[in-house]
């Protein structure tokens, strides 16, 4: 073999690590009908996804966060609040919408965890604020989640409620505190009839249905009321409530929410702007609250204590007739009177100041300080540094909702907290010096000047001490009573800091879901791609040779021609349908044999010529082959024998009604001479030698010197020895054969032959094991795509080209109805 046709057997072995991308472009061009049908079926589930969901729609509002502030503040108001800017309030009002706490009380309000629904044509739809009834239920007993419960129309007085139970327990819930149990029910169907307005009390359910006035009440008509888990519920708006700031203001915040039903999406957004409201009007207040009540406590000390004095008064005048004194005297109880004024308010700020200080160093919520003003403390550091601290401690109390104990802004905020406490403790303790010295210089005054009173009577000493306490009780009184009046001025004038600009409000919103076209082209990208990968998948296992083109990409060794699948009751459709296709390409094949024999020096006239027919497995031709190329032979005058060598398992006796006693098998054990094996056939100038009894060791018996004897006399007697070998990838009796044969054919079926049997005889090919060999596709089927390459013309090794022998010589006077439909079917 010359070292170009060695290159080229390594080429071929090369190529077969290579993507064959015709290959699959012509399977999937092939399958276009799986394509097609995929694409179908996606679109149908498509359709149907969309009619039967439900549409989605979006509505939102819009707040404004301003600052805190109140028409009723002055320059002298002594009662102020401050909690921090605007941008840190919207930051804030955002943080409490995200918030499980403000969630739970909108759901609370509305009681989203009672679906009232309706049977629709696909589900149960939503059908809320449109029946004509209303539910009240008891919120201190247990209500059956999840199974919906039928409430029937019967008449204008009464409905019927009805169900069906699975088992004798089911799970309630009770949502005045949220707590699940199980209850025992009734299995089976339940019915009972009840009237409107009237309290419904049953295991799994417990409230009043009330008719909605004005409403229409259609008998037979069937409702369903279902109990939700009260968290998921939660945790459903929770996470789908979205709130961001306006694109036109900082200050400005925008609310939306999507969801099934836009009335149940409205009264949401504007219950949780109400409800936000509230809270945060209460946070307002929550400074001037504290205040009072701790003014309230100092007034009713203050007066227990002016009514003491008021009736030590009485009692004192009662008995003595002291009811006035001299000029002189009142001149200096009045300057007492002034004194005990002001130490009575040293006093207080101490009393206040030293209750601050244990305050803050016990606990650890500081939203409950009163304003240091309530008590006349107005320096600028201590009010600062209180309202700072208390709204610290708020912002706080908010981020527990949504912030995990430990992380890094409870960190921050507590060393604010800290620091804050920290200074202002420090400021508690200079400003109790400073007001103990004051207290000291008052101390000194009252005693300079209550000594200038130690000359007057015993009885007017006494008075004047009585008058001195009723003054200052009176005083004190009337101060407790003003700041307390103040700070509920303050507070009644408090408004939130959270207005409305656009409320939410169904005005016929176009559905955003879902998106029916989307939906389509993701069925059509589905029905397409995944019919493909699976192509491709099955392509790249598939190791089966299915096109020329893969031969030719795999070996190459010449095409000899094509046989096409023609069912046939036996093997001899060359002599029986001489006018068939495979007829036709039979003769073909035995023209192009001609060429290669007389290439090779054969000429007419000479010894017999061998052909030796094998393949890779049982089951591709190899018996049928051999059988039609020696009628064809025959037919055209030559004298042509087939011999039957596959010993292990003999076929080719059966086609021509004689028995396989005797045969090759006889002649190479010397059991009988060459005249007795040989049979005439009934098809003229072929003979036949059949296989014989299967021996024990058919490679010895192909190697001994009788197989060279019988090949020697053979071709002294005949044009054409056809060799019938065993199949060359399961024994190796067909490589002993080689040497005899002039020629070789080897048979690949389509959609049969393995493309690793095409290594195998590339491989002997290329050691030299075989000569002169050309592969045979049987079972062609041409389609209109070539089927990867069949419908080519060939020119292999020798340039003799060979077509698809088609129509002109098909028969089919035979063909059914039936038949051809389905031909007329594959067509299409």
């Amino acid at each position: 073999m010359s070292n170009s046709e060695f290159q080229d057997i390594d080429n071929a072995d090369q190529s077969n690590v290579s993507f064959d991308f015709r290959g699959f472009l012509f399977k999937a061009l092939n399958l276009w009908k799986l394509v097609f049908l995929c694409i179908g079926i996606a679109l149908i589930v498509a359709y149907f996804v969309n009619v039967r969901k439900q549409s989605v729609y979006r509505l939102d509002s819009l707040i404004s966060v301003e600052n805190d502030q109140n028409p009723f503040f002055t320059a002298n108001t002594s009662i102020s609040f401050n909690w921090g800017g605007v941008s840190g309030k919207v930051g804030k009002v955002m943080t409490a919408i995200n918030t499980r706490s403000h969630n739970e009380k909108v759901v609370d309000s509305l009681q989203y965890y009672m679906v009232y629904l309706e049977q629709g044509k696909y589900r149960k739809v939503d059908v809320y604020k449109k029946t004509p009834f209303t539910v009240k239920i008891d919120k201190s007993k247990g209500q059956m989640l999840g199974q919906p419960i039928g409430i029937r129309m019967i008449n204008t007085d009464e409905f019927e409620i009805f169900t069906e139970f699975g088992g004798n327990r089911k799970n309630v819930q009770r949502y005045v505190d949220k707590k699940k149990y199980l209850v025992n029910v009734p299995t089976g169907p339940y019915k009972s009839t009840h009237k409107f307005g009237e309290p419904v009390n049953l295991s799994f359910f417990s409230g009043t249905v009330s008719k909605v006035k004005g409403a229409l009440i259609t008998p037979t008509h069937e409702y369903f009321l279902q109990f939700l888990n009260f968290d998921n519920v939660v945790n459903h708006y929770k996470g789908n409530t979205v709130i961001a700031p306006s694109a036109k203001s900082s200050s400005v915040l925008k609310l939306s929410l999507a969801g099934n039903n836009k009335a149940k999406i409205a009264d949401y957004l504007n219950a949780t702007i109400a409800i936000l409201s509230a809270t945060e009007l209460e946070r307002k207040n929550l400074y001037a609250t504290n205040t009072i009540k701790f003014i309230d406590s100092s007034l009713a000390a203050v007066d227990d204590d002016l009514k003491i004095v008021t009736s030590e008064m009485n009692d004192f005048r009662k008995k003595n007739q002291v009811f006035s004194i001299d000029d002189e005297m009142t001149e200096t109880t009045e300057k007492l009177k002034e004194l005990d004024f002001k130490k009575e308010e040293g006093r207080s700020k101490i009393n206040y100041l030293n209750t601050l200080e244990r305050y803050l160093q016990s606990k650890n919520d500081y939203t409950k300080i009163a304003a240091p003003t309530s008590v006349g403390i107005n320096e600028s550091n201590i009010l600062s540094i209180v309202s700072e601290l208390s709204a610290l401690a708020a912002e706080r109390q908010k981020l527990e909702y949504t912030t995990k104990e430990g992380s890094t802004v409870f960190k921050d905020i507590d060393r604010r907290i800290d620091a804050k406490k920290n200074v202002l403790l420090e400021t508690i303790d200079a400003s109790k010096r400073t007001i103990n010295i004051q207290l000291g210089t008052i101390n000194t005054n009252i005693a300079r000047l209550e000594a200038q009173l130690g000359d007057l009577p015993e009885d007017q000493q006494e008075y004047l001490k009585i008058q001195r306490k009723l003054n200052l009780s009176q005083e004190a009184y009337d101060v407790y009573l003003a700041k307390r009046g103040e700070a509920a001025i303050v507070k009644a004038a408090n408004v939130s800091d959270i207005a409305v600009i656009d409320e939410a409000k169904d005005i016929g919103n176009r559905p955003i879901g879902p998106n029916k076209t989307l939906n389509y082209m993701m069925a059509l990208m589905v029905g397409f791609f995944a019919p493909m990968f699976l192509i491709f998948i099955i392509f790249l296992l598939d190791n089966t040779i299915h096109g020329s083109d893969e031969i030719e990409r795999l070996s190459k060794i010449p095409i000899l021609g094509v046989v096409g699948k023609y069912n046939y009751k036996n093997n001899l459709v060359v002599f029986e349908k001489p006018k068939s296709a495979v007829a036709e390409s039979f003769r073909s094949i035995r023209s192009s044999l001609q060429f290669i024999f007389k290439k090779l020096g054969k000429e007419e006239g000479g010894l017999g010529k061998t052909l030796m027919i094998t393949s890779s497995v049982s089951g591709e031709g190899k018996t049928f082959c051999s059988i039609n190329i020696s009628t064809v032979y025959a037919l055209s005058g030559k004298k042509t024998i087939l011999l039957g060598l596959d010993l292990r398992k003999p076929k080719i006796f059966g086609d021509f009604s004689i028995t396989n006693d005797k045969g090759v098998v006889n002649f190479l054990i010397g059991e009988s001479d060459l005249e007795n094996v040989k049979y005439s056939t009934h098809i003229e100038n072929l003979d036949v030698i059949p296989s014989g009894p299967v021996p024990p060791n058919p490679s010895e018996l192909l190697m001994g010197d009788r197989m060279r004897e019988l090949i020697a006399t053979l071709r002294q007697e005949y044009d054409m020895i056809i060799l019938d070998t065993p199949p060359l990838g399961l024994v190796t009796d067909a490589l002993e054969l080689t040497q005899y044969a002039d020629a070789s054919i080897f048979m690949v079926r389509l959609d049969y032959t393995k493309k690793g049997m095409l290594s195998l005889i590339n491989a002997k090919y290329k050691m030299g094991e075989v000569k002169n060999i050309s592969f045979i596709l049987n079972f062609y089927k041409h389609k209109s795509n070539h089927n990867y390459g069949y419908g080519y013309g060939y020119g292999y090794g020798y340039g003799y080209g060979y077509g698809v022998y088609g129509n002109a010589y098909h028969e089919r006077e035979d063909e059914s109805t039936w038949k051809r439909i389905k031909r007329f079917l594959k067509r299409i």
